[in-house]
């Protein structure tokens, strides 16, 4: 399934549940976020090496 097709079937189940208006409601809530995560990331990841960071994830499964 495409991201278009999903994205379809996920509409028509929404209207389907919910109603036009309704849906349209919801998805006002729902938003489609802000900032600019690409950004976020290497700020957040600046410094970090390939293996602290497989460490990390090593620790975290682990848990």
């Amino acid at each position: 399934m495409t991201p278009i097709e999903l994205r379809r079937k996920a509409y028509q189940v929404l209207v389907d549940n919910l109603g036009q208006i309704n849906t349209i409601r919801f998805l006002q809530q729902v938003g489609w976020g802000y900032g600019d995560y690409t950004k976020e990331r290497e700020e957040l990841l600046q410094g970090v090496t390939r293996e602290e960071f497989l460490q990390d994830l090593e620790r975290i499964r682990n848990s």
